[in-house]
């Protein structure tokens, strides 16, 4: 017995926690003064990484560093720097990048809230930017996300991530060999490569969602199962998310093309823009899976109905034809004495049963006349 509520118990916190990606709200500590530093999140990896990229046309280098003080070391100006952070769960470094960086105490709580929504902040001398990475787990069959955050200042971009490995390998790739303008620009480019790195791993999510889609639409046509129902109420859920994930994204690179930074120029507001395109593309497609799921769910009910009709139909067409033969066989079936035909010799195999048949034979061509067969 202990087993099986144990069991249920289990169940009910996987539905919860698939629920709560989207219904959960902001936790914080009710008492708490502004900036303060608490990690909401969940601990995904064991050790703080942090990893340092250093560029410019001509140089380049890169180099995982063991202690947060090797961050304090004094750089080079002329150099673009790139400080990527892995892990969240330790407070007291974040504290001491903070306190080196100056860092706004609002920016640093709402980087160890990880259920921030998308958002750009101006802090004048820094600009402050929260994205989510999304991936589709095909064992799990659903969507993972994790939240980054990035801080844009002059000649420097701090990026902060949840777990490893991230997503932004191939703008390191990019970066080592130095092909395009990446080495040529400052760190605003960046920022823009790594969004725009993110965004277009929107479109392979989608086109996971849209194969489960195209499936799940040629098993409702042919086979709809009860399975069928909860695959649409999942993909509906991970929609959802996604929708929720990607919607405010679209206001932060409005918001970048409209404001004038001084951190940003004007060359990398063209690239911007392209990011900004690609968000509308995937809302677009968003909104248009969200239409197919719900007519799906009216194609399910349907032809779990028309299943039904036909069984009723052929019940029906069953129930008919018998009708006559149970009326015939009840009048014979009275124990009465004056039927004269009763006491005929051929009369049971060749007068009663040549009837039935015939009967039944004829009101059977005449439904598969009427094509009700």
């Amino acid at each position: 017995m202990n087993n099986i509520v144990n069991s249920l118990k289990n169940k009910m916190n996987q539905k919860n926690r698939k629920k709560s990606r989207i219904y959960r709200v902001r936790k914080k500590q009710a008492g708490l003064p502004p900036g303060s530093l608490v990690h909401t999140g969940t601990k995904k990896i064991e050790k703080v990484l942090i990893d340092i990229t250093e560029y410019n046309e001509e140089k380049f280098a890169e180099k995982t560093i063991e202690s947060v003080e090797e961050l304090f070391q004094q750089k080079d100006s002329n150099l673009t720097t790139w400080i990527n952070i892995c892990g969240l769960h330790d407070i007291s470094l974040l504290e001491k990048i903070g306190d080196h960086f100056n860092i706004h105490p609002l920016v640093l709580e709402d980087i160890l809230n990880t259920e921030q929504r998308p958002k750009l902040d101006d802090y004048e001398s820094q600009l402050y930017c929260v994205l989510k990475s999304i991936e589709f787990d095909e064992a799990a069959g659903e969507i993972t996300s994790e939240q980054v955050s990035l801080i844009l200042d002059k000649n420097l971009l701090i990026t902060f991530q949840e777990r490893i490995p991230d997503c932004f390998e191939p703008v390191r790739d990019r970066l080592r060999k130095g092909k395009g303008r990446i080495r040529k620009c400052s760190a605003d480019y960046l920022s823009y490569a790594l969004m725009d790195l993110v965004v277009d791993n929107y479109f392979s999510v989608l086109e996971n969602i849209g194969d489960s889609i195209q499936y799940l639409e040629d098993e409702l046509v042919t086979n709809p199962k009860t399975e069928n129902l909860n695959t649409i109420y999942k993909l509906r859920r991970e929609l959802l998310f996604l929708r929720k994930s990607v919607l405010p994204l679209r206001e932060v690179l409005n918001t970048m093309l409209r404001d004038e930074f001084d951190l940003i120029t004007s060359d990398t507001n063209i690239f911007i823009r392209d990011v900004y395109d690609h968000v509308v593309q995937v809302m677009d497609t968003v909104e248009t899976y969200r239409e197919m799921i719900s007519g799906m769910l009216d194609t399910y009910l349907s032809s779990v109905s028309n299943r039904m009709n036909e069984v009723m139909k052929v019940l029906t067409i069953i129930a008919t034809i018998f009708i006559p033969l149970t009326f015939i066989a009840g009048v014979y079936g009275m124990n009465f004495d004056n039927f004269p035909e009763l006491h005929w010799y051929w009369f049971y195999p060749w007068g009663f049963w040549s009837t039935i048949i015939v009967l039944g034979f004829v009101m059977f061509l005449f439904f598969k006349r009427k094509k009700w067969l």
